[in-house]
């Protein structure tokens, strides 16, 4: 019998690959070539599966010139790149890789905050620079980490570990919002304290993002977000482009209505807001929260368990539109 033919779109470990090779017939882009939609399109011809990355759209246009496709596995805990309606209309599955990347984007949550708050991007450019002639009282003063408030929004796995490394780590008070509020347990877990948006966007000192990105939630920060906030404050974005205005927070940060922001994601990416690229009060990264080699292999072995479990026994560990399970 021959094996599920399935594509992965993006260059991945040699190791994933020879994986997937032990289930499937596996076409791979290890030379990582940006393929348009087109081309996509024209590779999954004959695919039962793909593994994704988070960056190739799966829509209604694509599926319908795919008829053979019956999953697409993200490497990637977010899946806005899914159109999960059409997926499920269509009987394809989607999933996704949870749980596997929560410590190490924490971790490099609150390393991005640390960051942001005490200016050290912006330091080390000025000595790389050689403008470093002397000391001052106030050279690159920046804020107060320990003992600070602490606003989250956004208080799944990722917001609950930063939340952790916040009150238990720093003692900071920590204030959160979400959808809907924690159980009492978890509450006291993380010493957070349940507020409304806009009360932690007045009170924290720094806030934090870490929510999925849908249409609802498109813009969370805006101009107006941003007024609320304390001129004092620091803003970190780890959850996805989009949820901030760029143009509206790099306009805030040259004109110091708030401290300085840390971001990880943009609108766009990998095209970055060419404004946020002129002031100085920000930290950029490159969407690397997940980026240690345990945690992205993780990732992938955790797609290619998904690809194995529904392609060849009928179980995917992590659906993200399950009702395709329920008409198969």
């Amino acid at each position: 019998m021959s094996k599920p033919k399935v594509l992965v779109a993006r260059a991945i470990f040699p190791e994933t690959i020879e994986r997937l090779a032990q289930h499937f017939e596996v076409e791979s882009n290890q030379a990582d070539e940006a393929w348009s939609k087109a081309g996509l399109i024209e590779r999954l011809q004959g695919k039962a599966g793909v593994f994704t990355t988070g960056s190739e759209r799966i829509d209604a246009e694509l599926l319908d010139a795919c008829p053979d496709l019956k999953i697409c596995a993200n490497m990637a805990v977010g899946y806005n790149n899914f159109d999960t309606d059409a997926m499920t209309a269509r009987g394809v599955l989607g999933t996704n890789a949870p749980d596997v990347l929560t410590e190490t984007t924490a971790d490099f949550g609150f390393a991005l905050l640390m960051a942001t708050a005490r200016r050290i991007a912006e330091s080390e450019h000025f000595l790389r620079a050689g403008r470093w002639q002397k000391w001052a009282y106030d050279m690159f003063s920046g804020s107060d980490i320990h003992g600070s408030t602490l606003g989250i929004i956004g208080m799944g796995r990722i917001g609950q570990g930063i939340a952790r490394r916040g009150a238990h780590g720093f003692g900071m008070k920590v204030i959160y919002h979400n959808r809907s509020r924690l159980d009492a347990a978890l509450e006291a877990e993380c010493k957070a304290s349940y507020v409304g948006k806009e009360e932690l966007l007045k009170t924290a000192d720094h806030v934090v993002l870490v929510v999925p990105y849908t249409p609802a939630s498109h813009h969370t920060i805006g101009a107006a977000e941003i007024a609320l906030m304390k001129p004092t404050a620091t803003l970190i974005n780890i959850a996805r482009g989009g949820i901030v205005d760029d143009a509206a927070l790099a306009l805030a940060l040259k004109e110091r209505r708030i401290a300085a922001a840390g971001l990880d994601v943009f609108e766009g990416e990998p095209k970055v807001h060419p404004d946020l690229l002129t002031v100085p009060n920000v930290v950029l990264t490159p969407h690397i929260a997940s980026a240690t080699v345990p945690t992205r292999k993780a990732m992938a072995d955790l797609a290619v368990d998904n690809l194995v479990g529904y392609l060849v026994k009928g179980q995917p560990l992590t659906p993200v539109n399950p009702a395709v399970l329920a008409k198969n």
